[in-house]
């Protein structure tokens, strides 16, 4: 037994927990577990645990489904809402065939694997996600709704901001949990809202993702509320981003920055830069995974839906913050939270780094507003625009070779199994829109 393993195990048994979470994530990002008790840690932490791969979407065909659990021993953490109960604690797992050998369809996976690629080039990569959600009632059977629980606006307080107590609760977990939160406030549309926290390395920022959802959820039921992460619950208000802040790092210095340069970006962030505008259309199949998600990316609402750059305008893609030394970033505003963190963040990176391998230059920055911008003048600036629907985002990462091999086979064949049935799902069915315009009419 080895001695991190031993010293997980005098944790587990000081916490006096009862049961682990062995958590991991689908393809498309949403959390499973197998929950065992405490007395079977050590075999977990050892040998691993066994599960049925073929019911989790994405997974397995069940002719190859065994597979195995592997906690990540930094993962440990007890989950704070479980304090009452029995303690329970939880691990972030990676997923292994029986012989010993990598998932090739398990998230977490993938982006080791670019975050290895980039390491050997002397990189490190930090992402810093900003993750907005709603806070919606529930009926009187406890359903959700989507019937908001207070008026509030951007960085209202109390009384108008009816959830601040929540999201104090939150806060405070997910502080118990090992997070620096940065900052939390009210968001834009009513009943909208924001948790910032510390950027870091990509593999455990997507960690972090998958554990403030889950978290944020379980603390809002516990209240009396549904925490959603969908990208447009509501029409006529704003939809939910995930901006994602992003930068390389090479012997503890950030290589975006140079203060010499124009702007203070270095060449290797105009690269990078330019290879994510290169992918962006790809990028948005992975970044922006639900038919809702094309409902968000639409002008007018503060979300992105157009090719560009800029270090100052917020209705650009790409968006350079103004901090700068170790703080310099690109800020990619597309994604939303529905999006599988492990993959959005991989596929970031993959771009990133082509457009450093290629040398590539990014066009001119864009600084007026876009939204106002004609359609001629947009296309004098060649701005392009993203997909503005699931099955064209999926047609533009069936035809980018890099984002496919970034993903791998597996997991691009899982992604277009997902959108073709979801596509014909949406296109059959009768949606209240055409009961509204045409029952009457025809």
């Amino acid at each position: 037994m080895s001695t991190d393993v031993a010293k997980t195990l005098e944790r587990i048994e000081a916490d006096k927990v009862k049961f682990v979470r062995l958590q991991f994530s689908d393809i498309q990002g949403l959390p499973k577990n197998v929950a065992i008790p405490a007395w079977q840690a050590e075999k977990a932490l050892t040998e691993g645990i066994s599960f049925d791969g073929s019911s989790i979407e994405g997974f397995a065909r069940i002719e190859e489904s065994d597979m195995v659990l592997k906690p990540d021993t930094s993962t440990y953490s007890l989950l704070p809402w479980r304090a009452n109960e029995c303690p329970v604690a939880r691990f972030i797992c990676d997923v292994y065939m029986p012989d010993g050998t990598p998932f090739e369809g398990d998230p977490r996976h993938i982006l080791r694997k670019v975050l290895a690629e980039a390491k050997e080039m002397g990189y490190t990569f930090n992402t810093g996600p900003e993750l907005e959600f709603f806070l919606f009632k529930l009926d009187e059977e406890g359903m959700p709704t989507i019937v908001p629980q207070d008026k509030g606006g951007y960085f209202d307080l109390a009384p108008t901001d009816l959830a601040e107590d929540v999201r104090s609760e939150i806060v405070l977990a997910l502080t118990d949990m090992g997070f620096e939160i940065e900052a939390s406030h009210h968001e834009v549309a009513e009943s909208q809202h924001e948790i910032d926290f510390k950027y870091g390395d990509a593999l455990k920022t997507a960690d972090n993702v998958i554990t403030f959802k889950y978290a944020t959820k379980s603390i809002a039921l516990q209240n009396g509320l549904n925490a959603t992460f969908m990208a447009k619950p509501k029409f006529g208000i704003n939809g939910s981003g995930m901006h994602v802040n992003a930068s390389l790092f090479k012997d503890g210095e950030n290589v975006f920055y140079d203060p010499e340069a124009p702007l203070q970006l270095s060449e290797v962030a105009l690269h990078f830069i330019a290879g994510v505008l290169e992918h962006a259309k790809s990028i948005t199949r992975v970044a922006n995974p639900t038919i809702n998600s094309y409902k968000r990316l639409v002008p007018g609402y503060e979300a992105p839906v157009y090719v560009s750059w800029s270090a100052q305008n917020r209705t650009a893609l790409v968006r350079v913050p103004s901090p700068r030394g170790k703080s310099t970033r690109m800020e990619l505003r597309s994604p939303d939270p529905t999006c599988n963190p492990y993959l959005t963040f991989a596929a970031i990176l993959a771009a990133g780094m082509d457009g450093i391998k290629k040398q590539l230059v990014p066009p001119a920055g864009v600084n007026q507003n876009i939204f106002e911008m004609t359609e001629d003048e947009r296309n004098r600036s060649h701005i392009d625009t993203l997909p503005g629907d699931l099955m064209t985002a999926n047609r533009h990462l069936l035809e980018d070779t890099l984002i496919c091999d970034t993903l791998g086979a597996h997991v691009i064949d899982g992604l277009n199994s997902i959108a073709q049935m979801e596509w014909d799902s949406f296109r059959t069915a009768v949606h209240p829109w055409e009961i509204e315009q045409y029952l009457t009419r025809f």
